[in-house]
């Protein structure tokens, strides 16, 4: 029975400085670096056949540093913008805090929470939803039916894009999902290919 494991790469510097990150390539900081170990070693004795990330390097990095504790630098790995962190336009590099002190904490929230509500210059969820999901459907999930143990690491939202999909989560009910940094969460599948359960490891 294949399993699917997603992980949010570890806490990179904007995180730390709750700056919006989106799609400027940033580096993990220390913390960030040991949550990918520790990834690592929450996935030691699972076998994948195949490992998935985004194209900024700190979902790189991150799966560099769990395929080093699981001995599985050998694994293929493949990078495609389409599951790249969503673009936060003009609120890329911004301080969250003094962004919603500018243009109010309802507005940003909507900007950052709202399924359908684009950023000024930016992406919804709703738009990064359309280049994961399809990404999804055409490179990842015929791996995992055909049997195969798959790795993804990208980030926040791409991620958040893909739950809804995988686990039939509303508009309404994503505003309220927050993926931690460094934490594998684990998709089981039967022989049918149908969803039987999801945990965080």
């Amino acid at each position: 029975m294949p399993i699917l494991v997603l992980v949010r790469h570890g806490q990179s510097r904007w995180n730390l400085e709750n700056r919006f990150t989106g799609e400027v390539d940033v580096d993990l900081t220390p913390e960030g670096k040991l949550e990918a170990v520790e990834a690592g070693k929450k996935l030691k004795g699972l076998q994948f056949s195949c490992c998935f990330t985004s194209v900024l390097k700190r979902a790189e990095e991150t799966l560099g540093i769990i395929l080093s504790e699981i001995n599985g630098t050998s694994l293929p790995v493949i990078k495609d913008k389409a599951l790249n962190e969503r673009n936060y336009g003009r609120l890329q590099g911004l301080n969250k805090a003094e962004t919603a002190k500018e243009y109010g904490a309802e507005q940003v929230e909507i900007w950052r929470r709202s399924y359908s509500v684009r950023p000024p210059g930016g992406e919804s969820l709703e738009d990064t939803a359309a280049r994961v999901i399809p990404y999804y459907d055409r490179e990842i999930e015929p791996l995992l039916r055909k049997g195969e143990n798959i790795l993804v690491v990208a980030h926040g939202n791409s991620l958040r894009a893909l739950m809804m999909s995988l686990e039939k989560i509303s508009p309404q009910e994503i505003a309220s999902v927050n993926i931690p940094t460094g934490i594998p969460r684990v998709y089981h599948f039967n022989k049918k290919f149908e969803l039987e359960s999801v945990n965080y490891l």
